[in-house]
């Protein structure tokens, strides 16, 4: 499980979606690659995807249904799921997940 980004630029205005349900903030590494770092409260909501994307549980726990998927997947602190690009999933939480989305 990742616990430390190092050599990043952070931007610091939030991402803020679902009306404050879902808050990131956006890193870019030296490389030039982009990561988000955000937290999930309870709820269930629906993303959809440009790039591929790895969803990384830092703590909490949730569930994830995938586009074209009929059920649901648990995912804790140190598990992770991957959604293509050009995609959607749902998630869902009972408490505040946070992670980090690598994206590409």
């Amino acid at each position: 499980m990742t616990d430390t980004l190092h050599n990043v630029s952070v931007r610091t205005q939030a991402n803020v979606y679902f009306d404050g349900k879902c808050v990131s903030h956006t890193l870019t590494l030296a490389d030039g690659s982009r990561k988000s770092v955000g937290v999930i409260l309870p709820g269930t909501l629906l993303f959809t995807t440009g790039a591929p994307e790895i969803m990384e549980g830092v703590a909490g726990s949730c569930e994830v249904k995938l586009a074209g998927e009929q059920s649901w997947k648990r995912y804790g602190a140190g598990e992770s799921f991957s959604v293509p690009g050009d995609s959607s999933f749902e998630i869902r939480t009972t408490e505040p997940y946070h992670y980090i989305c690598h994206f590409g």
